[in-house]
């Protein structure tokens, strides 16, 4: 296996954990409304309070990734981001794993940004399309393994489980980025002088091309996590899902998109990458639409719904993270995407939380109003079509 592989292989590791250590409270989300006795708006908080954290780290970040070698800061970030981790394994009760959590992001939150820039940095345009596959497969990863499994752990012992061992794994990542990540330091001979922060912010903002990149990422999130944290809490609450039969949905969905993730990466190599986001982005709609409006339904119909929803969801996102990457120079690549990531994780935040407080609880546990938030979610999801037009690949 050649060292551009092990280097994919690696960056795919790292995300997977971190996806995982993300994604892992929102299907716990029955279990910890009910042992911690909090209510949907309380719950939307826990998951905002990760995006939230992690889009501030983001928004610092992006004023000084670029003043050093790429291996080096992805290496401190990712120790502190295994103790906080273990941190939330740790924690006895919602106070403060809602500390914890916001530990957890403001270390989580340069993840994505670095994973981005290391790809930009070493792979060219070309082949940028098949390496966001392979990485980005570590969703589907996580969603046919560590999820179900994660939930499989919380469902024998309880949800504290699934935390103890991503602090395991992320043990083991930390080796993987010392032995198979190169020092990356050709950015940092682009530019002899650093500019100052305000420097970065104006340089973003004035940036015509750029701004319509972090807004398309901003819709993309609004489109998406309206609906993602309460699936969930929802598909057991009004489906008639058990906690267990969650694994389900995790495992359909990801199975699929193991496969789907390195082919739509092809296709947007071959077919051009606004096509193919057009493409699923306009598919993508289809499943929110049922998802949100759901009742009492046979597993089987629900689970082709939500694995259509998982395929199109990262069908939409392989182009995306190509398109959004390539509006950037190298030398200023680290600071754009730690700043574009630092906004997504904030509309993240804020797309949870206005979820939270749109959906309401019935007596009877039932949620309600979730087919608002999908109607909204579906506004979203089709505006970033005509926006994904104008944004222009320079590298």
């Amino acid at each position: 296996m050649n060292r551009e592989k092990l280097l994919l292989w690696t960056l795919a590791a790292i995300n997977f954990i971190h996806i995982v250590d993300f994604m892992i409270l929102m299907p716990l989300g029955p279990q910890l409304m009910r042992v911690f006795d909090i209510s949907p708006r309380e719950f939307g908080l826990l998951v905002s309070s990760y995006t939230f954290s992690a889009g501030v780290s983001s928004f610092f970040g992006a004023f000084f990734l670029d003043r050093f070698d790429r291996k080096k800061i992805l290496l401190w970030v990712y120790v502190g981001f295994s103790i906080a981790t273990l941190g939330c394994a740790l924690s006895p009760n919602y106070p403060i794993l809602l500390i914890a959590r916001v530990i957890s992001g403001l270390f989580g939150g340069l993840t994505s940004a670095l994973i981005l820039a290391i790809i930009g940095d070493v792979i060219p345009n070309e082949r940028r399309g098949r390496a966001m596959g392979l990485v980005m497969a570590a969703f589907s990863v996580a969603s046919v393994l560590g999820v179900p499994m994660g939930l499989f752990l919380a469902s024998l012992s309880d949800w504290h489980m699934p935390f103890y061992i991503l602090t395991g794994l992320s043990l083991v990542s930390l080796g993987m980025i010392f032995r198979f990540i190169p020092n990356i330091t050709e950015h940092l001979g682009k530019e002899i002088q650093r500019p100052h922060p305000m420097v970065v912010v104006r340089r973003v903002t004035s940036n015509p091309n750029q701004m319509r990149a972090i807004t398309l990422s901003v819709m993309m999130m609004f489109g998406q996590f309206m609906i993602i944290p309460f699936l969930s809490p929802y598909t057991v609450a009004n489906v008639g899902f058990t906690e267990m039969q969650l694994t389900y949905i995790y495992m359909a969905g990801g199975a699929f998109t193991i496969f789907t993730s390195p082919w739509v990466g092809k296709l947007s190599d071959k077919y051009g990458k606004l096509r193919i986001f057009t493409i699923f982005m306009t598919l993508n709609v289809i499943p929110i639409a049922i998802i949100t409006h759901l009742g009492v339904t046979p597993i089987v119909y629900v689970l082709l719904v939500s694995t259509l929803f998982f395929v199109t969801s990262n069908g939409r996102y392989v182009p995306a993270a190509a398109i959004i990457t390539g509006t950037a120079k190298p030398e200023n690549r680290g600071s754009f995407l730690s700043f574009n990531s630092a906004v997504q994780q904030l509309a993240t935040g804020v797309a949870s939380l206005i979820a939270g407080i749109i959906i309401g609880e019935t007596a009877t546990g039932e949620l309600t109003n979730f087919n608002v938030v999908g109607y909204i979610a579906i506004v979203f999801s089709l505006l970033c079509i005509p926006l994904a037009r104008r944004v222009k690949i320079i590298s």
